[in-house]
This record gives structure tokens, sequence and C-alpha cells, in this order.
């Protein structure tokens, strides 16, 4: 089991279809259809309903090999072309789920970084990377969480805070019977209370 891995996915870069970040002239824009939790916009509702079950958990498609699940089927069949190795990385083995992933993938050999922040001149290998720093500068925290009034920088810190209130713990240690809401807290009960006993 990968405890890295879990039903409640988690993405932390923006997506694709987000067009938050990004300025816009109402006189080319189509009218936005906006998240009425986390306030990102989209151009299509399709994308926007994809995404809103991001904040209900509601992923009903499942891996048969890992644990992963899936709003969308489409998201299931991205998701299977790791299994079957079909974007195959050639420097390092690593799969992806689609040629976009594979290319981004590849900066990490090649070292390319495009995406450069305007403020303190760090570099990234995806536009999104830049969209999540740019707000260590900006102090925006566009994710607010709809059951308290916690916001967040990033849609991922969202996802994993809203297990506060769902009480999901989807990081289950494989030595016991507990579980645990985020990876960390299962990492520091194996170094604790699982770690090998020195017996020279």
């Amino acid at each position: 089991m990968n405890t890295g891995e879990s039903c409640f996915e988690v993405e932390i870069e923006a997506d694709n279809n987000d067009i938050t970040e990004h300025p816009h002239n109402d006189q080319y824009q189509p009218t936005p259809y906006v998240c009425t939790v986390c306030n990102k916009w989209f151009t299509r509702n399709d994308h926007l309903i994809t995404h809103s079950k991001r904040h209900t958990g509601d992923n009903v498609y499942s891996c048969s090999e890992c644990e992963k699940c899936f709003s969308y089927p489409s998201g299931l069949r991205r998701h299977m072309n790791i299994h079957r190795s079909k974007y195959k990385c050639t420097e390092c083995g690593k799969c992806c789920g689609n040629g976009r992933d594979l290319a981004v993938h590849m900066r990490s050999h090649s070292g390319e970084k495009p995406f450069e922040c305007t403020v303190c001149n760090k570099r990234f290998t995806t536009s999104s990377y830049l969209v999540n720093h740019s707000r260590i500068h900006s102090g925006e925290k566009p994710y607010k969480c709809h059951m308290c009034d916690k916001s967040f920088n990033q849609s991922g810190n969202l996802d994993v805070h809203m297990r506060v209130h769902t009480g999901d713990k989807p990081y289950k240690c494989s030595l016991c019977d507990k579980s645990f809401s985020i990876l960390t807290n299962l990492q520091r009960h194996l170094c604790i209370v699982h770690r090998p006993i020195d017996r020279t």
C-alpha cells in the first residue's frame, strides 16, 4: 500500500482550467463560472462541476491497482496510464498520466525552469507552481473553507484541512489499526510507536 495516495485526491498544482491567476478583461472573456467554496473561476460549467467534487470528496471511480479514486472516468483513465507505463520517462522510468505531465517531469532532469517570479526572481518548472509561490508575496488565500473561517493559498491544503470536518483518515498504519488524516502524522506514529528497538 502506498501511504502517499488516498481516495481523497489531492492535487497541489492549480487546475489547468483555473483562470483565477490570469488577469481578464470581461469584454473578451466569457462569463466565468465561480466555485462558491473557494472562489476559483472557470471558463466552462463542466470544469466547475468537476472541480466542485474536490470539496465534497465525491470520488467514485476507483483504481483496481491502487487505492486512488476519482470523480470522473476520464481522471481514472489518465491515472491508469501510469500503471500501464504509457508515458514513461526515459531518464528515470517514472510513469506519468499524460504527455503534458511527462514533458513537465522531464524538466526535473534538464533543469529547465521557464517561469520566473517578478518579485524575487525564483524560477519554477510550471506556471501553476509560480502561481502558488506568488501568493507568498501577495498574501492571497483564495481557497476558503465553507465550514469554518480558515483560508489557504493552495487548493491541496484546503483538501487536507477538510478532513478535520469530514473525519477522513486515509493514511492507515500497516502495523496496527490506527489511521491518520495527514501523512506526517502517520510517519511520526511509525517512528515513535513502531520504531525498531536496538538490542545491541
